[in-house]
């Protein structure tokens, strides 16, 4: 058997970042994602939302990707919130994500960081947020480069 600790940090919004994750539906949405994830043996370590977004620590099993691990929670997750009708409107989750890679040793500090997330929003939003985590993650940088590319490719 082999042994693998490969831990991911997820973020992702609601659909066009509208805020629908009230009182209400955040308990219900937290506990059923750890439910269904555990029958899909999907290992959430740390999960935690606010009104238009969700943070979440997973390892990945051997077999799991990170597109696909992030498909199942999203898809379902949004389907069980619309089948309960406990919202007036479609609860959905944007296409795009973050997903990091996360060292053993920042374990605590990323869990932290999760579970703190009403706190931290009192002080900057989901966009400043999203755009901090591009920014320190030179994923700007990936993105103008792959924008080069396309460029040169159509020129040509």
């Amino acid at each position: 058997m082999p042994y693998t600790k490969v831990l991911i940090h997820y973020i992702w919004s609601t659909k066009n970042r509208e805020h629908l994750i009230g009182k209400e539906l955040k308990p219900l949405l937290l506990a059923h994602i750890k439910e269904n994830s555990i029958k899909k043996q999907i290992f959430i370590d740390s999960i935690n939302c606010v009104s238009d977004h969700i943070h979440l620590l997973v390892s990945l099993g051997t077999e799991q990707t990170i597109a696909k691990t992030a498909m199942l929670i999203k898809g379902e997750s949004s389907f069980w919130v619309n089948k309960q009708q406990i919202l007036k409107t479609k609860f959905e989750w944007q296409d795009e994500y973050i997903a990091l890679s996360v060292s053993y040793s920042a374990i605590d500090k990323v869990r932290a960081y999760i579970l703190g997330q009403e706190e931290h929003h009192k002080k900057q939003t989901f966009s400043e947020e999203y755009e901090k985590f591009l920014t320190d993650h030179h994923f700007e940088t990936i993105l103008a480069k792959a924008n080069t590319n396309s460029i040169k490719q159509s020129t040509t």
